[in-house]
């Protein structure tokens, strides 16, 4: 796949909400439709302008992934379910390696396997553990750091 990684612009973000979107509704299988309306409501009015954002763009210049760094910590990564498995999430995590160097973090929901093997493959471990996300919310955190 061709592409490459720019920083956010505004005039990416309604597409950026809608991969989101796309993304956490095949994914995200342990939360419900007011779960997802929630995040959708953050991720919609602000989060994406709270962090420092990069976005994978396809030879057509559309999004099909994007990271969001708070520091060395990795606070969203998401990638358009029709690019899985094609290396967007592993060149996102590559560019912020070569930002911030090795000593990257992730919270990774629990009842996420598939993100958590992600993760995992690409040289995390995990370093804790919370019972309540970001939000307060009764969804499991795994804390990773890249090794």
């Amino acid at each position: 796949m061709t592409f490459h990684i720019a920083p956010y612009a505004e005039e990416y973000h309604d597409q950026l909400v809608e991969l989101w979107h796309r993304a956490v509704s095949q994914t995200h299988d342990f939360l419900t439709e007011e779960d997802i309306r929630f995040y959708y409501d953050m991720i919609q009015n602000g989060a994406l302008r709270a962090v420092e954002m990069w976005v994978c763009l396809n030879t057509e210049q559309e999004p099909v992934g994007f990271i969001g760094l708070d520091g060395s910590k990795i606070e969203m990564l998401f990638v358009d379910p029709l690019h899985h498995g094609k290396g967007t999430g592993t060149n996102l995590i590559r560019h912020a390696e070569q930002l911030k160097g090795r000593r990257l973090q992730v919270d990774v929901n629990e009842q996420n396997p598939k993100a958590h093997a992600f993760y995992k493959k690409y040289g995390f471990v995990q370093i804790g553990r919370s019972e309540l996300d970001g939000s307060g919310k009764p969804f499991p955190l795994i804390h990773m750091e890249l090794q």
